[in-house]
């Protein structure tokens, strides 16, 4: 039996698609810079992560393991994929892309470096059986240009959070993908990898919204990795996979959970135009939010230079016009019960900024930050008032323009109007010249909570599309066994 076309697609696309644009792997190089700075990141600020870390760690190292950067410790590619992905994801600080689903297209990078650097590690004997490609960080690069492209391909026309869905599903398929062509598996065997994700289904998204709002957003992306690692294994073991998953009548993911929406639907064939149009994040804020933390930044230096000091007294109210994926997802009033209830809301990030004169920080959203209980925060928060415009939603799904506007007016207690400022692209856009240098900063900023400068440049070097090492060799830079991770080993705290 022929597999579902949409599978069919992707396994093609995955095993007969050559990446050799130098420009494009370069990209991908700077992708994986920025993610691998986010994991040190999640590391060294944050104690909820590591005790997620330490969980997956316990009596469960491997001599010849996939490595963690940032730490001694070296685990099986499937608790190694979940640790690296918690660790990239978990700030909510890596890239973006946008489309009518949301996600972050470097959650895959959790699954990809683990599973080679496992398979560097292997026997020679092992590794002369195999049929993948060469275990170098030129294929690291190129499967992570593939990656993405699957992942943000899909998210342009199929909105998975209309039937309470979360799109962490994409980074599952897409690790599914790729990781079999990785470990040397065929096309046919991709397609059964493929098709136990739609088997699985996708987690709901309610774990993003409103009181239910938990850390879990943050280890979601793990654990798709995590599991489309599992799905190749067990395939390479034998399992087969289910050829109609998506199209069978009422049994198949269509029938059972897609709501009546119409079949998948591509904006364009796969290749490599979703690594050219990322977004990363330069503050971790969430990413409907980077525009309206700009405009705020702009009007607090109009009130500054007219006198008015006191924001939480001399504003009467702010007015956000903005797209309608922005408010679906970071509106919110009321109480904010934990960190990752405020880091997606954006009445508290335009607050927080607005009272800082500076973005957020991750430490801003934590319980013991002062601007938690902040009374002039919530004051702040209560005058925000968000509404949507449609032709700013218009530009967001445009594909030509992809812009993530907002703009902001604010309505002073003397009566005096601060005329709107709209930001429609923030810095970190590929529309904007300066992102590739402003990553390359939070890269170096990132590494430097661990590593020296000149560690850091090795990284960064080892890294480029001319390396030649294995990638074993590259996480062998990341490795740190002195110091204040050595004391997350033995559970205490860094």
């Amino acid at each position: 039996m022929q597999y579902d076309r949409e599978i069919r697609e992707i396994a093609h696309y995955v095993y007969h698609y050559s990446v050799v644009d130098d420009q494009v792997l370069q990209l991908a190089h700077t992708a994986l810079l920025d993610a691998l700075g986010c994991a040190i990141q999640t590391l060294t600020e944050s104690e909820s992560a590591r005790r997620l870390v330490r969980c997956f760690c316990a009596d469960a190292q491997l001599s010849n393991g996939a490595r963690i950067p940032g730490t001694s410790i070296q685990l099986d590619p499937v608790k190694g994929a979940m640790s690296l992905g918690v660790l990239i994801r978990y700030l909510d600080h890596n890239d973006g892309m946008i489309g009518k689903e949301w996600g972050h297209p470097s959650d895959n990078i959790g699954a990809l470096l683990p599973v080679m650097d496992w398979l560097c590690r292997r026997s020679p004997l092992e590794q002369k059986r195999s049929s993948g490609p060469p275990l170098t960080m030129r294929t690291l690069l190129e499967a992570i240009v593939k990656t993405y492209e699957i992942q943000g391909c899909m998210q342009q026309e199929n909105a998975f959070n209309q039937c309470g869905l979360d799109h962490t599903v994409l980074v599952k398929i897409a690790s599914a993908a790729v990781v079999p062509w990785l470990i040397g598996l065929s096309e046919e065997q991709a397609m059964a990898c493929i098709s136990h994700v739609w088997m699985d289904s996708a987690s709901l998204r309610v774990y993003r919204h409103g009181e239910n709002t938990i850390p879990r957003k943050g280890w979601a992306a793990g654990d798709a990795c995590s599991r489309a690692v599992q799905f190749a294994l067990m395939v390479q073991a034998g399992q087969p996979g289910a050829p109609t998953v998506l199209s069978m009548p009422r049994w198949g993911f269509y029938g059972t959970t897609w709501r009546g929406q119409p079949p998948f639907s591509l904006p364009m064939p796969y290749a490599d135009w979703v690594i050219r149009n990322i977004v990363y994040k330069l503050m971790p804020v969430e990413g409907h939010g980077l525009t309206a933390v700009e405009a705020i930044l702009e009007q607090k230096k109009r009130m500054e230079e007219e006198g008015y000091s006191n924001p939480a007294k001399d504003i009467e109210a702010i007015v956000i016009r903005t797209n309608a994926a922005a408010k679906l997802i970071i509106d919110k009033s009321g109480v904010l019960h934990n960190a990752a209830d405020r880091d997606h809301c954006m009445q508290y990030c335009v607050a927080v900024s607005l009272l800082k004169g500076s973005p957020p920080e991750t430490a801003d959203y934590h319980d013991e930050s002062p601007y938690a209980t902040s009374k002039e925060v919530h004051a702040i928060s209560k005058r925000i008032d968000i509404y949507v415009d449609d032709r700013l939603t218009d530009d967001y799904l445009n594909r030509d323009k992809r812009s993530i506007a907002s703009g902001i007016t604010i309505l002073l207690g003397n009566g005096r109007v601060l005329d709107e400022i709209l930001v429609e692209y923030p810095i970190g856009h590929a529309a904007k010249t300066e992102t590739l240098a402003r990553v390359q900063e939070k890269f170096r900023r990132n590494m430097a909570l661990l590593f020296s400068p000149a560690e850091s440049e090795r990284v960064q070097m080892a890294a480029a599309p001319q390396s030649q090492l294995l990638v074993s060799e590259f996480m062998d830079l990341l490795e740190k066994r002195q110091g204040r991770i050595s004391n997350m080993l033995s559970g205490t705290r860094l």
